[in-house]
């Protein structure tokens, strides 16, 4: 059966240290008058039928945004993919799409063309114009739960590396689609830019 976006379930990933920004919580940093993780719940939450938020700081702050917030197995800060677990486990569809709470301008239509491209794969890879691949935007089916929790358990933290050994494909994308801001100095640049727009 051919799957449209209510069939996904969108999983904000928000559960980092933040340590290029100081140690701070990303996603709850201003961006135009709100939280940069607003923006991307703004972004992505017309592409799917469910989302939620992989957070280990601040749930109460994540939590008022009206979604399930998701906490790693785990307090070691184990990156994205101890995210990812939490979501595959969580998730009530076959598919979950990721989105990172520094990436305030993700596509319109990530979810779109990802289920477009996917075909038989099991992970669908945005990549940005300069051939960078954008896993934390990936398309996932749930099936592949068992083989993250055992990556994790086996100490492996690569996301890319990990996607790549299951049956994936690439989808390429615009390269500004996918700007992130890791840094207080890019989120400043950004609140300056928008404000002369």
């Amino acid at each position: 059966m051919a799957e449209d976006n209510a069939s996904i379930t969108g999983l904000i990933l928000a559960g980092g240290r933040g340590s290029r920004m100081g140690g701070v919580d990303k996603g709850l940093q201003g961006l135009d008058g709100r939280p940069m993780v607003a923006h991307v719940v703004e972004r992505l939450r017309p592409q799917v039928g469910a989302l939620m938020i992989s957070a280990n700081r601040h749930v109460d702050q994540y939590s008022s945004f009206g979604v399930p917030v998701l906490r790693d197995a785990n307090d070691q800060f184990d990156g994205p993919l101890a995210g990812m677990l939490a979501g595959l486990a969580a998730a009530h569809t076959d598919w979950i799409v990721c989105a990172a709470c520094d990436v305030p301008l993700l596509p319109q239509d990530l979810v779109a063309r990802l289920l477009a491209a996917k075909e038989d794969a099991l992970v669908a890879i945005p990549r940005s114009r300069d051939g960078r691949l954008q896993p934390l935007f990936a398309l996932l089916h749930t099936s592949l739960r068992d083989s993250l929790a055992t990556a994790l358990a086996a100490g492996d933290r690569r996301v890319a590396d990990w996607m790549l050994s299951h049956p994936h494909c690439i989808v390429d994308f615009d390269e500004e689609d996918f700007m992130n801001l890791n840094t207080r100095a890019e989120l400043e640049a950004q609140q300056s830019q928008q404000q002369q727009q």
